[in-house]
């Protein structure tokens, strides 16, 4: 990613703030903190959306955590990006280097010419209180596939460093990892970063086989326990879930085989609602003979 200079709002402090002391070197907690982003499929032309979460967040909290997302600008854009739940520590209305009127100290940067968008969260508040402190989504990411996109093409969501340069002079230091971590005093205290990358996947138009959520070609009651999943764990088993098994587009259209209950023994009844514990319900009926067909 290009050298991305953000010098506004709660950066610009933070790094000022940083500059006019010495900083010791920096010394590693001894604790690692995951950075994951799901996956989603759309089909060429639609939008689609995707979470960038944190997990294994130390009890100490994260005071900054700057990185980036790079992808293929040629088969994907992205149109926006909204701070997640873990991102509302207070931090935006108590520090005075989050902007007028309580603004975030989440900050986001957008550069579909070269094909990435930086996320940052930082503050100048000692108090860990305000720091990122749970697991949880840090932000969504929204954007569309290219109407010229082959279907099955997959367009990688990589985490990468942000080379992004405290101020604007020379031989000014620059990030060349993951920034995660906090200040003790002037001591950097870094974690270590695993991430996960995501993936945005072109659909295609298919007729695919009434009944198969996991789309293998059959209807099993594997098919019924991932209907179920997705409903009670849609992070994880919900379409753009975290699980490599999770519910596709092609395998929700294959599983919406009801939609009233009352008409489940029927051949009127065809679903169309989206998926809910009445699919589960009828496709366990039908692999039960009770009723002919899905």
């Amino acid at each position: 990613m290009k050298t991305k200079k953000v010098v506004v709002g709660a950066i610009a402090a933070t790094m000022l703030s940083l500059s006019v002391c010495p900083i010791a070197p920096a010394v590693a907690a001894g604790e690692t903190v995951q950075i994951s982003v799901s996956s989603a499929e759309a089909k060429a032309g639609e939008q689609f959306t995707v979470n960038v979460s944190l997990s294994d967040v130390p009890s100490a909290g994260i005071q900054i955590l700057d990185f980036g997302i790079a992808y293929d600008p040629t088969l994907i854009t992205i149109d926006s990006v909204t701070a997640g739940e873990v991102t509302d520590t207070g931090a935006g209305s108590a520090d005075p280097t989050g902007g007028s009127n309580g603004a975030s100290v989440f900050q986001s940067s957008i550069h579909n010419d070269e094909g990435s968008v930086s996320l940052l969260f930082t503050t100048g508040l000692e108090d860990s209180s305000y720091w990122l402190k749970k697991d949880g989504v840090f932000c969504t990411i929204t954007g569309a596939v290219a109407s010229t996109a082959a279907e099955n093409t997959v367009a990688d969501l990589k985490i990468i460093p942000v080379d992004r340069a405290a101020t604007d002079q020379a031989g000014a230091s620059q990030n060349d990892s993951i920034s995660c971590g906090y200040f003790n005093g002037t001591t950097k205290v870094s974690y270590e970063v695993k991430t996960n990358d995501g993936k945005v996947t072109v659909a295609g138009d298919k007729t695919g086989l009434r009944g198969d959520a996991d789309c293998n070609g059959t209807v099993a009651m594997n098919d019924v326990v991932l209907i179920m999943q997705s409903i009670s764990n849609k992070d994880k088993y919900g379409i753009g879930g975290s699980d490599d098994n999770a519910l596709t587009l092609d395998g929700a259209a294959n599983a919406d085989v009801a939609g009233d209950p009352a008409g489940a023994t029927t051949k009127a009844d065809k679903g169309g609602d989206g998926i809910s514990v009445n699919d589960a319900l009828r496709i366990q009926q039908f692999l039960l003979e009770l009723i002919p067909e899905l």
